[in-house]
């Protein structure tokens, strides 16, 4: 729902976000009465919210409306007795419940509403789809099944603020906060979460010019380069997790990466956690996406659709390789929604006239200055629906000339590749980067073929015949793999027309894709 009220900026919505999180704890709890749990919790201090979610056993997130609750409620709870292992005694705000005096299951009948972690598979998701009036309501059914929900959101601002914890028993001033997918508005639900450790607190806290007649600083141990020094918190705060974290399994320490960082598993989230230290210019990247977001709800709602799409036709990959990445794709979209006419969201360039003194951020020499204040940007005058801005997508970069163009989102132009890489995308921060350089040639044509298909379906279809046949339409259609889903139409498309003619016909066809192919792609 698009919220009435001011939109708050990127800042201001993580500082409230980390701020609750320090007020919240997470229950392991038995098969309970849920007024019960929350009566007694009450005791310790007024509930803000609260939820269950299902995650090797029942968890209840529950938030304190005072940090206060959280320590008194520490101070009732016990150490597990060592029986079997010896327990390391770190008391964290993560607990386990159970009744002193179980009862019958029947006494306590109160079924509890479990908040989802994941979103639907597609096949259900294929059924919801073809119930709707339209591709554009098809197109919001989607986001809606695949977008962070609240409950998610919280949860994942509760892993940073408890890997925090630890944290802070070496750098006390310091937070860890997420980016990327989870704060960008452009996350789906069990996407991994992305932390980084941030030190600029503490950095602002140095600047301060102190009255009276002496310089005065820490003492601190000094390294020969920001990278080692990175490398070695990385180190000792992997090593702190893996040997006293509750619940953080499989931790993997990749120090010589170009951002170092720490691979974790979060058992008692469910999250796979990567975190790494201050990467400023990754955060701005997450707070233009969510301005861009925030702007407009067809933003968000055809992002989540090409990006379903391109995972449906194996465009995109959970594993890192030559194929193209979500965040590349996002960027496509956002190159597309520049270049409406009239443009659906402002480049970065004209983000940046807009913005003010506290705006500007020039960071390792890159200028990363934007607005941050959604009032100042005028809305669109583009009123496109979801299904033309559909089509019109797949119609761009099924004949876009990749082979001479790459895509500037500073400026929302085609400008000339720099260097021969099959798909360019330029770094909007990091301006001599390319954020797709790892995509490969077939990736590309593969690409081009999906788009020009599925352009090809959305122009052709036959709505009404496609819902008297109870066959998948719109975007259902395009969300099941192409040849799947109806080979009799292909069957039926070819009766009374001799071997020969098929033969020589499907031949001229496999020809001319390859030849305009090739044309808009190059070798």
């Amino acid at each position: 729902a698009e919220v009435s009220v001011r939109k708050k900026t990127f800042t201001e919505v993580q500082t409230e976000r980390l701020e609750q999180a320090e007020r919240t704890v997470l229950i392991k709890c038995p098969k309970f009465n849920e007024k019960k749990l929350l009566q007694y919790l009450s005791t310790y201090g007024n509930i803000d919210s609260h939820f269950f979610f299902e995650n090797r056993g029942i968890h209840a997130l529950i938030e304190f409306s005072e940090k206060s609750s959280v320590a008194s409620l520490q101070d009732a709870i016990g150490i597990p007795s060592a029986v079997v292992h010896h327990v390391v005694p770190f008391k964290s705000r993560i607990f386990t419940f159970t009744l002193k005096n179980p009862v019958r299951q029947t006494d306590e009948g109160t079924q509890v509403h479990l908040a989802p972690q994941s979103h639907i598979p597609v096949k259900e998701l294929i059924q919801k789809l073809c119930h709707a009036d339209s591709i554009t309501t098809q197109m919001y059914i989607l986001l809606n099944e695949y977008q962070l929900t609240e409950e998610n959101t919280k949860l994942r601002f509760l892993a940073c603020s408890l890997v925090r914890d630890f944290a802070c028993a070496y750098f006390p001033d310091s937070t860890v906060k997420p980016f990327g997918s989870s704060v960008n508005t452009f996350g789906k639900l069990g996407c991994d979460l992305d932390m980084f450790l941030d030190f600029h607190d503490t950095q602002k806290h140095a600047t301060k010019k102190k009255k009276g007649p002496f310089e005065m600083e820490y003492q601190m141990k000094r390294l020969p380069s920001e990278r080692l020094a990175t490398q070695k918190i990385l180190s000792v705060i992997g090593d702190c997790l893996d040997n006293f974290g509750p619940g953080c399994v499989s931790i993997q320490k990749i120090l010589n990466a170009r951002c170092p960082l720490v691979k974790f598993s979060h058992q008692p989230t469910g999250f796979q956690c990567d975190l790494s230290v201050s990467n400023s210019i990754a955060i701005r990247s997450s707070e233009l996406l969510y301005i861009y977001g925030c702007l407009d709800s067809r933003v968000r709602a055809l992002v989540f659709t090409v990006r379903c799409w391109a995972r449906v036709h194996g465009l995109t990959n959970s594993v890192p390789g030559t194929w193209i990445t979500n965040f590349s794709l996002t960027m496509m979209v956002m190159f597309f929604l520049q270049k409406r006419s009239p443009p659906v969201i402002p480049t970065l360039d004209q983000l940046k006239e807009l913005a003010d003194e506290k705006d500007k951020h020039v960071i390792g020499g890159y200028d990363c200055t934007f607005v941050s204040d959604l009032r100042k940007i005028k809305p669109t005058k583009n009123t496109e629906t979801l299904d033309v801005l559909l089509s019109e997508f797949f119609e761009y970069f099924g004949n876009f000339d990749f082979r001479k163009n790459s895509l500037n989102l500073r400026k929302g132009k085609e400008v000339n590749k720099p260097e021969s890489s099959p798909l360019y995308i330029w770094n909007p921060f990091e301006q001599e980067l390319n954020i797709s350089k790892n995509v490969n040639q077939p990736q590309l044509e593969k690409f081009v073929a999906m788009a020009r298909e599925s352009a090809w379906i959305l122009q052709k279809e036959d709505k009404t015949q496609q819902v008297i046949n109870k066959e998948p339409w719109g975007l259902a259609a395009l969300l099941i793999p192409f040849g799947k889903s109806n080979p009799s139409k292909m069957k039926n498309r070819m009766k009374g027309l001799g071997s020969e003619t098929i033969r020589s016909l499907l031949d001229s066809l496999k020809l001319n894709n390859a030849n305009t192919l090739q044309k808009a792609v190059g070798k």
